[in-house]
Protein backbone atom coordinates (compact mmCIF):
# COMPACT_ATOMS: atom_id res chain seq x y z
CA UNK A 1 0.00 0.00 0.00
CA UNK A 2 1.37 3.34 -1.03
CA UNK A 3 0.22 6.36 0.96
CA UNK A 4 1.54 8.76 -1.65
CA UNK A 5 0.91 8.68 -5.38
CA UNK A 6 -0.35 5.29 -6.54
CA UNK A 7 2.15 3.17 -8.45
CA UNK A 8 -0.22 2.84 -11.38
CA UNK A 9 -0.29 6.58 -11.84
CA UNK A 10 3.47 6.94 -12.01
CA UNK A 11 4.47 3.68 -13.68
CA UNK A 12 6.21 3.90 -17.05
CA UNK A 13 6.75 1.06 -19.49
CA UNK A 14 10.26 0.58 -20.79
CA UNK A 15 8.87 1.36 -24.21
CA UNK A 16 7.62 4.71 -22.98
CA UNK A 17 3.98 3.70 -23.41
CA UNK A 18 1.38 4.79 -20.91
CA UNK A 19 0.32 1.70 -18.92
CA UNK A 20 -3.37 2.55 -18.81
CA UNK A 21 -3.51 3.00 -22.55
CA UNK A 22 -1.44 -0.13 -23.17
CA UNK A 23 -3.75 -2.37 -21.16
CA UNK A 24 -6.84 -1.05 -22.89
CA UNK A 25 -5.59 -1.71 -26.42
CA UNK A 26 -7.58 -3.93 -28.73
CA UNK A 27 -4.63 -6.32 -28.91
CA UNK A 28 -5.17 -7.23 -25.29
CA UNK A 29 -8.92 -7.01 -25.10
CA UNK A 30 -9.74 -8.99 -28.23
CA UNK A 31 -7.60 -12.00 -27.49
CA UNK A 32 -4.71 -11.36 -29.85
CA UNK A 33 -1.29 -12.45 -28.63
CA UNK A 34 0.46 -9.90 -26.48
CA UNK A 35 3.97 -10.24 -25.14
CA UNK A 36 5.09 -8.14 -22.21
CA UNK A 37 8.62 -8.23 -20.91
CA UNK A 38 9.24 -9.01 -17.25
CA UNK A 39 10.84 -5.63 -16.62
CA UNK A 40 7.79 -3.87 -18.03
CA UNK A 41 5.57 -5.66 -15.57
CA UNK A 42 7.91 -4.92 -12.71
CA UNK A 43 7.75 -1.26 -13.48
CA UNK A 44 4.03 -1.32 -14.07
CA UNK A 45 3.15 -2.94 -10.79
CA UNK A 46 5.99 -1.47 -8.73
CA UNK A 47 6.90 -4.70 -6.98
CA UNK A 48 8.90 -7.80 -7.77
CA UNK A 49 6.45 -9.48 -10.06
CA UNK A 50 6.38 -13.22 -10.30
CA UNK A 51 4.80 -13.18 -13.75
CA UNK A 52 6.99 -13.73 -16.80
CA UNK A 53 4.83 -13.47 -19.93
CA UNK A 54 1.24 -12.87 -20.84
CA UNK A 55 0.43 -15.22 -23.67
CA UNK A 56 -3.22 -15.19 -24.46
CA UNK A 57 -6.50 -13.61 -23.50
CA UNK A 58 -9.50 -15.87 -23.82
CA UNK A 59 -12.45 -16.51 -21.54
CA UNK A 60 -12.62 -19.66 -19.49
CA UNK A 61 -16.25 -20.51 -18.79
CA UNK A 62 -16.29 -24.15 -17.74
CA UNK A 63 -13.73 -26.48 -16.16
CA UNK A 64 -13.83 -29.29 -13.62
CA UNK A 65 -10.62 -28.05 -12.03
CA UNK A 66 -11.59 -24.43 -11.44
CA UNK A 67 -11.33 -22.83 -8.04
CA UNK A 68 -13.40 -19.65 -7.83
CA UNK A 69 -11.34 -16.94 -6.28
CA UNK A 70 -12.52 -13.44 -5.53
CA UNK A 71 -9.39 -11.98 -4.07
CA UNK A 72 -8.15 -10.78 -7.44
CA UNK A 73 -11.34 -8.83 -7.91
CA UNK A 74 -11.89 -7.01 -4.63
CA UNK A 75 -10.11 -4.34 -2.62
CA UNK A 76 -7.04 -4.46 -4.81
CA UNK A 77 -4.94 -1.42 -5.56
CA UNK A 78 -2.00 -2.89 -7.43
CA UNK A 79 -3.82 -5.34 -9.67
CA UNK A 80 -6.13 -2.77 -11.20
CA UNK A 81 -4.58 -3.49 -14.57
CA UNK A 82 -6.27 -6.88 -14.54
CA UNK A 83 -9.71 -5.35 -14.23
CA UNK A 84 -9.83 -4.47 -17.92
CA UNK A 85 -8.85 -8.03 -18.79
CA UNK A 86 -11.13 -9.95 -16.46
CA UNK A 87 -14.83 -10.04 -17.21
CA UNK A 88 -17.50 -9.21 -14.70
CA UNK A 89 -17.53 -12.87 -13.79
CA UNK A 90 -15.63 -13.94 -10.69
CA UNK A 91 -11.98 -14.60 -11.35
CA UNK A 92 -11.27 -18.23 -12.08
CA UNK A 93 -8.02 -19.94 -11.26
CA UNK A 94 -6.66 -23.20 -12.60
CA UNK A 95 -3.22 -24.54 -11.91
CA UNK A 96 -1.68 -27.01 -14.32
CA UNK A 97 2.04 -27.50 -14.98
CA UNK A 98 2.95 -24.23 -13.30
CA UNK A 99 0.51 -22.23 -15.41
CA UNK A 100 -1.99 -19.82 -13.89
CA UNK A 101 -5.23 -19.01 -15.73
CA UNK A 102 -7.34 -16.03 -14.72
CA UNK A 103 -10.57 -15.84 -16.64
CA UNK A 104 -8.66 -16.35 -19.82
CA UNK A 105 -5.47 -14.60 -18.74
CA UNK A 106 -2.72 -17.16 -19.03
CA UNK A 107 0.40 -16.42 -17.02
CA UNK A 108 3.55 -18.51 -16.59
CA UNK A 109 5.26 -17.99 -13.29
CA UNK A 110 8.94 -18.80 -13.04
CA UNK A 111 10.41 -20.55 -10.00
CA UNK A 112 7.46 -19.90 -7.74
CA UNK A 113 4.68 -22.04 -6.29
CA UNK A 114 0.97 -21.45 -6.14
CA UNK A 115 1.39 -20.79 -2.41
CA UNK A 116 3.80 -17.98 -3.30
CA UNK A 117 1.20 -16.50 -5.63
CA UNK A 118 -1.45 -16.66 -2.94
CA UNK A 119 0.92 -15.10 -0.41
CA UNK A 120 1.77 -12.22 -2.74
CA UNK A 121 -1.91 -11.77 -3.59
CA UNK A 122 -2.77 -11.58 0.10
CA UNK A 123 -0.11 -8.93 0.62
CA UNK A 124 -1.53 -6.85 -2.20
CA UNK A 125 -5.10 -7.51 -1.23
CA UNK A 126 -4.90 -6.74 2.48
CA UNK A 127 -7.34 -4.24 3.85
CA UNK A 128 -5.90 -0.89 4.83
CA UNK A 129 -7.92 0.91 7.48
CA UNK A 130 -6.91 4.36 6.27
CA UNK A 131 -7.06 3.80 2.51
CA UNK A 132 -9.61 1.79 0.56
CA UNK A 133 -10.95 1.13 -2.90
CA UNK A 134 -9.26 0.88 -6.27
CA UNK A 135 -8.07 4.45 -6.07
CA UNK A 136 -6.93 4.19 -2.44
CA UNK A 137 -9.35 6.83 -1.20
CA UNK A 138 -9.18 7.99 2.41
CA UNK A 139 -11.76 6.09 4.46
CA UNK A 140 -14.38 8.17 6.25
CA UNK A 141 -13.03 7.74 9.85
CA UNK A 142 -9.63 9.10 8.74
CA UNK A 143 -10.66 12.08 6.59
CA UNK A 144 -10.38 14.76 9.26
CA UNK A 145 -7.12 13.24 10.45
CA UNK A 146 -5.74 13.21 6.90
CA UNK A 147 -6.62 16.90 6.49
CA UNK A 148 -4.69 17.64 9.65
CA UNK A 149 -1.81 15.40 8.58
CA UNK A 150 -1.45 17.21 5.25
CA UNK A 151 -0.42 20.32 7.15
CA UNK A 152 2.13 18.59 9.38
CA UNK A 153 5.88 18.27 9.13
CA UNK A 154 6.49 14.52 9.33
CA UNK A 155 10.06 15.09 10.52
CA UNK A 156 8.72 17.09 13.45
CA UNK A 157 6.23 14.32 14.20
CA UNK A 158 9.09 11.83 14.18
CA UNK A 159 10.95 13.95 16.74
CA UNK A 160 7.81 14.08 18.87
CA UNK A 161 7.63 10.29 18.77
CA UNK A 162 11.16 10.16 20.13
CA UNK A 163 10.19 12.61 22.87
CA UNK A 164 7.21 10.42 23.76
CA UNK A 165 9.47 7.40 24.19
CA UNK A 166 11.78 9.41 26.45
CA UNK A 167 8.74 10.44 28.48
CA UNK A 168 7.73 6.79 28.80
CA UNK A 169 11.20 5.88 30.03
CA UNK A 170 11.20 8.65 32.67
CA UNK A 171 7.79 7.53 33.90
CA UNK A 172 8.92 3.93 34.06
CA UNK A 173 6.58 2.67 31.34
CA UNK A 174 8.74 -0.33 30.56
CA UNK A 175 8.50 -4.11 30.52
CA UNK A 176 10.81 -7.07 30.94
CA UNK A 177 11.15 -9.97 28.53
CA UNK A 178 11.10 -13.40 30.17
CA UNK A 179 14.24 -15.34 29.40
CA UNK A 180 16.25 -12.23 28.55
CA UNK A 181 19.67 -12.97 29.99
CA UNK A 182 20.41 -9.28 30.48
CA UNK A 183 17.10 -8.62 32.22
CA UNK A 184 17.04 -5.20 30.57
CA UNK A 185 13.89 -3.11 30.87
CA UNK A 186 12.49 -2.22 27.46
CA UNK A 187 10.18 0.42 26.08
CA UNK A 188 7.16 -0.51 24.06
CA UNK A 189 7.58 1.65 20.94
CA UNK A 190 4.76 4.14 20.52
CA UNK A 191 3.55 5.31 17.11
CA UNK A 192 1.89 8.72 16.84
CA UNK A 193 -0.53 7.85 14.01
CA UNK A 194 -3.77 6.76 15.74
CA UNK A 195 -5.90 3.82 14.81
CA UNK A 196 -9.40 5.22 14.19
CA UNK A 197 -12.68 3.30 14.36
CA UNK A 198 -16.05 4.74 13.43
CA UNK A 199 -19.01 4.58 15.81
CA UNK A 200 -20.65 1.99 13.55
CA UNK A 201 -17.57 -0.23 13.46
CA UNK A 202 -17.31 -0.05 17.22
CA UNK A 203 -20.97 -0.96 17.77
CA UNK A 204 -20.45 -4.13 15.75
CA UNK A 205 -17.36 -5.04 17.74
CA UNK A 206 -19.00 -4.18 21.05
CA UNK A 207 -21.98 -6.48 20.46
CA UNK A 208 -19.75 -9.34 19.44
CA UNK A 209 -17.36 -8.93 22.37
CA UNK A 210 -20.16 -8.66 24.96
CA UNK A 211 -21.78 -11.80 23.55
CA UNK A 212 -18.49 -13.68 23.69
CA UNK A 213 -17.62 -12.66 27.25
CA UNK A 214 -21.12 -13.56 28.51
CA UNK A 215 -20.77 -17.01 26.91
CA UNK A 216 -17.30 -17.53 28.43
CA UNK A 217 -18.65 -16.75 31.91
CA UNK A 218 -21.55 -19.17 31.40
CA UNK A 219 -19.11 -21.79 30.13
CA UNK A 220 -16.87 -21.49 33.20
CA UNK A 221 -19.83 -21.68 35.57
CA UNK A 222 -20.98 -24.85 33.82
CA UNK A 223 -17.50 -26.47 33.73
CA UNK A 224 -17.11 -26.10 37.48
CA UNK A 225 -20.72 -27.16 38.01
CA UNK A 226 -22.80 -29.80 36.18
CA UNK A 227 -20.71 -29.79 32.96
CA UNK A 228 -23.83 -29.84 30.81
CA UNK A 229 -21.85 -28.88 27.71
CA UNK A 230 -19.77 -32.04 28.09
CA UNK A 231 -22.87 -34.15 28.72
CA UNK A 232 -24.34 -32.72 25.51
CA UNK A 233 -21.26 -33.80 23.54
CA UNK A 234 -20.42 -30.25 22.46
CA UNK A 235 -16.98 -30.18 24.10
CA UNK A 236 -15.04 -33.43 24.68
CA UNK A 237 -14.43 -34.29 28.35
CA UNK A 238 -10.73 -35.03 27.85
CA UNK A 239 -10.19 -31.48 26.58
CA UNK A 240 -11.37 -30.16 29.94
CA UNK A 241 -10.70 -32.73 32.63
CA UNK A 242 -7.18 -33.56 31.41
CA UNK A 243 -6.27 -29.90 30.93
CA UNK A 244 -3.71 -28.42 33.38
CA UNK A 245 -5.60 -25.10 33.26
CA UNK A 246 -8.69 -26.78 34.70
CA UNK A 247 -8.76 -26.54 38.52
CA UNK A 248 -10.75 -29.35 40.20
CA UNK A 249 -10.50 -27.31 43.43
CA UNK A 250 -13.03 -24.88 41.91
CA UNK A 251 -15.67 -27.55 41.28
CA UNK A 252 -18.84 -27.00 43.27
CA UNK A 253 -17.93 -23.41 44.14
CA UNK A 254 -19.53 -20.33 42.63
CA UNK A 255 -17.72 -16.98 42.95
CA UNK A 256 -19.52 -13.91 44.32
CA UNK A 257 -22.04 -12.54 41.86
CA UNK A 258 -21.58 -15.58 39.57
CA UNK A 259 -18.69 -13.77 37.90
CA UNK A 260 -15.57 -15.71 36.89
CA UNK A 261 -13.90 -13.34 34.45
CA UNK A 262 -14.06 -9.85 35.95
CA UNK A 263 -11.55 -8.45 33.43
CA UNK A 264 -11.23 -9.93 29.94
CA UNK A 265 -9.08 -8.97 26.97
CA UNK A 266 -10.33 -10.16 23.58
CA UNK A 267 -7.70 -10.03 20.80
CA UNK A 268 -9.30 -9.08 17.48
CA UNK A 269 -7.88 -8.88 13.95
CA UNK A 270 -9.42 -7.44 10.84
CA UNK A 271 -9.24 -8.57 7.23
CA UNK A 272 -11.82 -6.33 5.56
CA UNK A 273 -14.25 -3.48 6.03
CA UNK A 274 -16.77 -5.70 7.85
CA UNK A 275 -14.56 -8.71 8.55
CA UNK A 276 -13.43 -9.05 12.17
CA UNK A 277 -11.99 -12.22 13.70
CA UNK A 278 -11.20 -13.12 17.28
CA UNK A 279 -7.59 -14.21 17.51
CA UNK A 280 -7.66 -15.34 21.13
CA UNK A 281 -9.38 -14.83 24.48
CA UNK A 282 -7.50 -13.61 27.56
CA UNK A 283 -9.50 -14.55 30.63
CA UNK A 284 -6.76 -14.96 33.26
CA UNK A 285 -4.77 -11.79 33.81
CA UNK A 286 -4.97 -9.73 30.59
CA UNK A 287 -2.34 -6.98 30.37
CA UNK A 288 -1.98 -3.78 28.40
CA UNK A 289 -4.68 -1.48 29.74
CA UNK A 290 -2.10 0.91 31.23
CA UNK A 291 -0.55 1.41 27.79
CA UNK A 292 -3.99 2.14 26.38
CA UNK A 293 -4.44 4.93 28.92
CA UNK A 294 -0.90 6.31 28.69
CA UNK A 295 -1.02 6.32 24.89
CA UNK A 296 -4.11 8.50 25.01
CA UNK A 297 -2.55 10.85 27.59
CA UNK A 298 0.53 11.19 25.39
CA UNK A 299 -1.50 12.02 22.28
CA UNK A 300 -3.50 14.62 24.22
CA UNK A 301 -0.26 16.19 25.41
CA UNK A 302 1.46 16.26 22.01
CA UNK A 303 -1.47 16.99 19.68
CA UNK A 304 -4.25 18.68 21.66
CA UNK A 305 -5.59 20.33 18.50
CA UNK A 306 -6.48 16.90 17.08
CA UNK A 307 -9.00 16.28 19.84
CA UNK A 308 -10.58 19.66 19.26
CA UNK A 309 -11.62 18.48 15.80
CA UNK A 310 -12.37 14.85 16.60
CA UNK A 311 -15.05 13.65 19.00
CA UNK A 312 -13.15 10.70 20.49
CA UNK A 313 -14.63 8.57 23.26
CA UNK A 314 -12.53 8.69 26.45
CA UNK A 315 -10.54 5.82 27.93
CA UNK A 316 -9.07 7.56 30.99
CA UNK A 317 -12.12 6.60 33.08
CA UNK A 318 -11.12 2.92 32.98
CA UNK A 319 -9.59 2.80 36.51
CA UNK A 320 -12.77 4.27 38.01
CA UNK A 321 -14.91 1.83 36.05
CA UNK A 322 -12.67 -1.05 37.11
CA UNK A 323 -12.93 -0.11 40.79
CA UNK A 324 -16.72 0.17 40.62
CA UNK A 325 -16.94 -3.13 38.77
CA UNK A 326 -14.80 -4.94 41.34
CA UNK A 327 -16.69 -3.46 44.28
CA UNK A 328 -19.96 -4.34 42.57
CA UNK A 329 -19.10 -8.02 42.88
CA UNK A 330 -18.86 -7.94 46.69
CA UNK A 331 -22.02 -9.41 48.12
CA UNK A 332 -21.40 -8.35 51.74
CA UNK A 333 -22.93 -4.97 52.43
CA UNK A 334 -20.01 -2.73 53.22
CA UNK A 335 -19.95 0.99 52.61
CA UNK A 336 -16.28 1.04 51.69
CA UNK A 337 -14.99 -2.40 50.65
CA UNK A 338 -11.22 -2.78 50.87
CA UNK A 339 -9.64 -3.42 47.45
CA UNK A 340 -5.98 -4.28 46.79
CA UNK A 341 -3.91 -5.18 43.71
CA UNK A 342 -1.78 -8.31 44.21
CA UNK A 343 1.49 -8.31 42.25
CA UNK A 344 4.30 -10.87 41.99
CA UNK A 345 6.74 -7.99 42.41
CA UNK A 346 8.97 -5.62 40.54
CA UNK A 347 10.54 -8.31 38.36
CA UNK A 348 7.25 -9.15 36.69
CA UNK A 349 7.05 -7.98 33.06
CA UNK A 350 3.81 -6.08 33.74
CA UNK A 351 4.80 -4.55 37.09
CA UNK A 352 4.39 -1.01 35.77
CA UNK A 353 0.76 -1.78 34.98
CA UNK A 354 0.15 -3.25 38.43
CA UNK A 355 1.44 -0.12 40.17
CA UNK A 356 -0.31 2.15 37.67
CA UNK A 357 -3.73 0.60 38.25
CA UNK A 358 -3.29 0.61 42.02
CA UNK A 359 -2.40 4.30 41.96
CA UNK A 360 -5.22 5.22 39.59
CA UNK A 361 -7.83 3.31 41.60
CA UNK A 362 -6.51 4.72 44.86
CA UNK A 363 -5.87 1.28 46.38
CA UNK A 364 -2.83 -0.46 47.82
CA UNK A 365 -0.37 -2.49 45.77
CA UNK A 366 0.58 -5.59 47.76
CA UNK A 367 2.61 -8.77 47.46
CA UNK A 368 1.71 -12.17 48.83
CA UNK A 369 3.75 -11.66 52.00
CA UNK A 370 1.80 -8.49 52.85
CA UNK A 371 -1.43 -10.47 53.27
CA UNK A 372 -2.21 -12.55 56.34
CA UNK A 373 -5.04 -14.95 57.14
CA UNK A 374 -6.66 -14.08 60.47
CA UNK A 375 -9.63 -16.16 61.70
CA UNK A 376 -10.29 -17.31 58.14
CA UNK A 377 -10.28 -13.79 56.72
CA UNK A 378 -7.68 -11.94 54.65
CA UNK A 379 -6.07 -8.94 56.30
CA UNK A 380 -3.33 -6.42 55.57
CA UNK A 381 -1.22 -4.52 58.06
CA UNK A 382 -1.78 -0.76 57.98
CA UNK A 383 -0.65 2.16 60.14
CA UNK A 384 -3.90 1.70 62.05
CA UNK A 385 -3.44 -2.04 62.56
CA UNK A 386 -4.75 -5.05 60.64
CA UNK A 387 -7.49 -4.26 58.14
CA UNK A 388 -9.70 -6.80 56.39
CA UNK A 389 -9.45 -7.11 52.60
CA UNK A 390 -12.65 -7.66 50.61
CA UNK A 391 -11.43 -7.70 47.00
CA UNK A 392 -8.11 -8.82 45.55
CA UNK A 393 -7.38 -7.91 41.94
CA UNK A 394 -4.71 -10.53 41.49
CA UNK A 395 -2.02 -10.38 38.82
CA UNK A 396 -0.51 -13.71 39.88
CA UNK A 397 -1.10 -16.96 38.01
CA UNK A 398 -3.23 -19.65 39.63
CA UNK A 399 -0.44 -22.03 40.61
CA UNK A 400 1.37 -19.36 42.65
CA UNK A 401 -1.63 -17.98 44.58
CA UNK A 402 -1.49 -20.27 47.60
CA UNK A 403 1.30 -22.74 48.46
CA UNK A 404 -1.12 -24.77 50.59
CA UNK A 405 -3.54 -25.39 47.70
CA UNK A 406 -1.35 -25.23 44.58
CA UNK A 407 2.44 -25.11 44.16
CA UNK A 408 4.06 -25.77 47.50
CA UNK A 409 7.24 -23.97 46.46
CA UNK A 410 5.48 -20.70 45.65
CA UNK A 411 6.89 -17.67 47.42
CA UNK A 412 4.56 -15.25 45.63
CA UNK A 413 1.23 -16.16 47.16
CA UNK A 414 -0.38 -16.23 50.59
CA UNK A 415 -0.83 -19.48 52.56
CA UNK A 416 -4.51 -20.14 53.18
CA UNK A 417 -5.74 -17.59 50.62
CA UNK A 418 -7.68 -20.10 48.54
CA UNK A 419 -9.53 -21.50 51.57
CA UNK A 420 -10.51 -17.96 52.55
CA UNK A 421 -11.73 -17.44 49.01
CA UNK A 422 -13.83 -20.63 48.96
CA UNK A 423 -15.36 -19.72 52.30
CA UNK A 424 -16.63 -16.46 50.82
CA UNK A 425 -14.47 -14.17 52.96
CA UNK A 426 -12.69 -12.50 50.03
CA UNK A 427 -13.21 -12.07 46.31
CA UNK A 428 -10.49 -12.85 43.76
CA UNK A 429 -10.53 -11.26 40.33
CA UNK A 430 -10.23 -13.07 38.07
CA UNK A 431 -11.44 -16.30 39.65
CA UNK A 432 -8.92 -19.15 39.77
CA UNK A 433 -9.46 -21.67 36.99
CA UNK A 434 -10.45 -19.16 34.31
CA UNK A 435 -7.35 -20.13 32.32
CA UNK A 436 -9.29 -23.01 30.78
CA UNK A 437 -11.11 -20.41 28.66
CA UNK A 438 -7.72 -19.14 27.40
CA UNK A 439 -6.79 -22.56 26.07
CA UNK A 440 -6.34 -22.34 22.30
CA UNK A 441 -7.89 -25.76 21.76
CA UNK A 442 -10.97 -24.64 23.72
CA UNK A 443 -10.93 -21.47 21.59
CA UNK A 444 -11.86 -23.54 18.55
CA UNK A 445 -15.13 -24.53 20.28
CA UNK A 446 -16.17 -20.97 21.23
CA UNK A 447 -18.73 -20.59 18.38
CA UNK A 448 -20.41 -23.80 19.57
CA UNK A 449 -20.14 -22.60 23.17
CA UNK A 450 -21.91 -19.35 22.25
CA UNK A 451 -24.65 -21.28 20.47
CA UNK A 452 -25.08 -23.63 23.44
CA UNK A 453 -25.37 -20.99 26.19
CA UNK A 454 -26.68 -17.96 24.32
CA UNK A 455 -28.89 -19.70 21.77
CA UNK A 456 -27.49 -17.59 18.93
CA UNK A 457 -24.71 -17.59 16.39
CA UNK A 458 -21.40 -15.93 17.19
CA UNK A 459 -21.34 -12.30 16.03
CA UNK A 460 -17.54 -12.37 15.77
CA UNK A 461 -15.91 -15.16 13.81
CA UNK A 462 -13.15 -17.44 14.95
CA UNK A 463 -10.09 -18.06 12.82
CA UNK A 464 -10.22 -21.61 11.39
CA UNK A 465 -8.24 -23.78 13.76
CA UNK A 466 -6.73 -27.25 13.41
CA UNK A 467 -6.40 -29.13 16.72
CA UNK A 468 -3.20 -31.12 16.32
CA UNK A 469 -4.35 -33.63 18.94
CA UNK A 470 -6.66 -35.02 16.26
CA UNK A 471 -4.77 -37.32 13.82
CA UNK A 472 -6.39 -35.97 10.65
CA UNK A 473 -5.69 -32.39 11.69
CA UNK A 474 -2.11 -33.24 12.60
CA UNK A 475 -1.54 -34.85 9.21
CA UNK A 476 -2.82 -31.75 7.45
CA UNK A 477 -0.71 -29.42 9.58
CA UNK A 478 2.47 -31.41 8.98
CA UNK A 479 1.82 -31.41 5.22
CA UNK A 480 1.26 -27.64 5.18
CA UNK A 481 3.52 -26.46 7.97
CA UNK A 482 5.23 -23.80 5.85
CA UNK A 483 1.89 -22.06 5.21
CA UNK A 484 0.41 -22.09 8.75
CA UNK A 485 0.81 -20.40 12.12
CA UNK A 486 1.26 -22.97 14.90
CA UNK A 487 0.70 -22.04 18.56
CA UNK A 488 1.03 -23.70 21.93
CA UNK A 489 -2.41 -24.27 23.43
CA UNK A 490 -1.30 -22.70 26.73
CA UNK A 491 1.15 -20.22 25.19
CA UNK A 492 1.03 -16.44 25.39
CA UNK A 493 3.07 -13.41 24.42
CA UNK A 494 4.05 -14.90 21.06
CA UNK A 495 6.37 -17.44 22.72
CA UNK A 496 6.62 -21.00 21.39
CA UNK A 497 4.90 -20.10 18.14
CA UNK A 498 5.82 -20.85 14.53
CA UNK A 499 4.96 -18.53 11.65
CA UNK A 500 5.35 -20.96 8.79
CA UNK A 501 5.76 -18.55 5.83
CA UNK A 502 8.53 -16.69 7.70
CA UNK A 503 10.32 -19.80 9.03
CA UNK A 504 13.52 -21.28 7.68
CA UNK A 505 13.82 -24.91 6.58
CA UNK A 506 15.72 -25.64 9.78
CA UNK A 507 13.01 -24.03 11.94
CA UNK A 508 10.31 -25.97 10.11
CA UNK A 509 12.16 -29.26 10.59
CA UNK A 510 12.70 -28.56 14.29
CA UNK A 511 9.06 -27.63 14.85
CA UNK A 512 7.90 -30.71 12.98
CA UNK A 513 9.68 -32.85 15.59
CA UNK A 514 7.94 -30.92 18.40
CA UNK A 515 4.57 -31.46 16.76
CA UNK A 516 5.06 -35.18 16.37
CA UNK A 517 6.32 -35.53 19.95
CA UNK A 518 3.48 -33.54 21.60
CA UNK A 519 0.67 -32.95 19.10
CA UNK A 520 -1.92 -32.17 21.81
CA UNK A 521 0.20 -29.18 22.83
CA UNK A 522 -0.43 -27.32 19.57
CA UNK A 523 -3.08 -25.83 17.32
CA UNK A 524 -2.60 -24.39 13.85
CA UNK A 525 -4.26 -21.54 11.98
CA UNK A 526 -3.95 -20.06 8.49
CA UNK A 527 -1.97 -16.88 7.98
CA UNK A 528 -4.48 -14.09 7.43
CA UNK A 529 -3.99 -10.93 5.42
CA UNK A 530 -4.34 -8.76 8.54
CA UNK A 531 -5.45 -5.18 8.12
CA UNK A 532 -2.85 -2.44 8.12
CA UNK A 533 -2.68 1.03 9.62
CA UNK A 534 0.08 3.51 8.73
CA UNK A 535 3.00 4.13 11.06
CA UNK A 536 5.51 6.95 10.91
CA UNK A 537 8.88 5.77 9.59
CA UNK A 538 12.06 7.61 8.62
CA UNK A 539 10.87 7.66 5.01
CA UNK A 540 7.31 8.71 5.80
CA UNK A 541 4.08 6.78 6.35
CA UNK A 542 4.13 3.05 5.76
CA UNK A 543 1.50 0.34 6.40
CA UNK A 544 1.96 -2.17 9.21
CA UNK A 545 -0.22 -4.99 10.50
CA UNK A 546 -2.24 -4.43 13.68
CA UNK A 547 -4.51 -6.19 16.12
CA UNK A 548 -6.81 -4.84 18.82
CA UNK A 549 -7.38 -5.84 22.44
CA UNK A 550 -10.57 -4.31 23.89
CA UNK A 551 -10.87 -4.61 27.67
CA UNK A 552 -14.11 -5.84 29.19
CA UNK A 553 -15.28 -5.57 32.80
CA UNK A 554 -17.91 -7.94 34.19
CA UNK A 555 -19.97 -7.57 37.35
CA UNK A 556 -23.48 -8.54 38.47
CA UNK A 557 -24.54 -5.14 37.14
CA UNK A 558 -23.62 -6.11 33.58
CA UNK A 559 -20.81 -6.20 31.03
CA UNK A 560 -18.96 -2.99 30.24
CA UNK A 561 -16.46 -2.63 27.39
CA UNK A 562 -13.94 0.22 27.34
CA UNK A 563 -14.31 2.54 24.35
CA UNK A 564 -11.16 1.64 22.51
CA UNK A 565 -8.51 -0.78 23.63
CA UNK A 566 -4.89 -1.51 22.98
CA UNK A 567 -3.80 -1.51 19.35
CA UNK A 568 -0.59 -3.45 18.92
CA UNK A 569 1.37 -2.96 15.73
CA UNK A 570 4.06 -5.02 14.01
CA UNK A 571 6.77 -2.43 13.38
CA UNK A 572 8.76 -4.67 11.03
CA UNK A 573 7.64 -4.56 7.40
CA UNK A 574 5.64 -7.65 6.47
CA UNK A 575 5.63 -9.04 10.02
CA UNK A 576 2.43 -10.40 11.52
CA UNK A 577 3.81 -10.59 15.09
CA UNK A 578 2.55 -7.66 17.17
CA UNK A 579 3.53 -8.79 20.69
CA UNK A 580 5.73 -6.32 22.55
CA UNK A 581 7.96 -9.18 23.65
CA UNK A 582 8.58 -9.91 19.96
CA UNK A 583 9.35 -6.35 18.89
CA UNK A 584 5.85 -4.93 18.40
CA UNK A 585 4.68 -1.44 19.31
CA UNK A 586 1.44 0.30 20.26
CA UNK A 587 -0.93 2.97 18.97
CA UNK A 588 -3.62 5.14 20.47
CA UNK A 589 -7.01 3.71 19.53
CA UNK A 590 -9.79 6.17 18.76
CA UNK A 591 -13.47 5.34 18.80
CA UNK A 592 -15.40 8.22 17.27
CA UNK A 593 -18.65 9.30 18.91
CA UNK A 594 -20.42 9.71 15.59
Amino acid sequence: MDYGALPLRNAKMTTGRDPKRFWSTNAVRTGLYARVEMEDLKRLLSFQVFFCYVFEVAYLRHSKNIQICNFFMKKNTYLNIFRCLISSLSAHIIINNNVLKLNGLWVIHCGTTFADILKKSDELNMFDEMLSGPESQIREPYRKFQSWLDGQDLRKMARQSTQAEELFRRMGITFNVYGDKDGEERLIPFDTVPRILSAGEWRKLEKGVVQRVAAINAFLKDLYGRQEIIRAGIVPSELINDNPAFLPQMCGFTPPGNVYTHIVGIDIVRTGSDDFFVLEDNARVPSGVSYMIENRATMLHMFPELFAHHKVKPVNDYPKQLFNSLVGCVLAEKKEPKVVVLTPGIHNSAYYEHSFLADEMGVELVQGGDLKIRDGRVAIRTTEGMEEVDVIYRRIDDEYLDPLSFRADSLLGTPGLFDAYRSGCVMLANAPGTGIADDKAVYSYIPAIIQFYMGEKALLNNIPTWRCAEPDNLSYVLDNLSELVVKEVHGSGGYGMLVGPAASKQELASFEKKLKARPANYVAQPTLALSTVPILTKSGLAPRHVDLRPFVMVSPRGINITNGGLTRVALKKGSLVVNSSQGGGTKDTWVLES
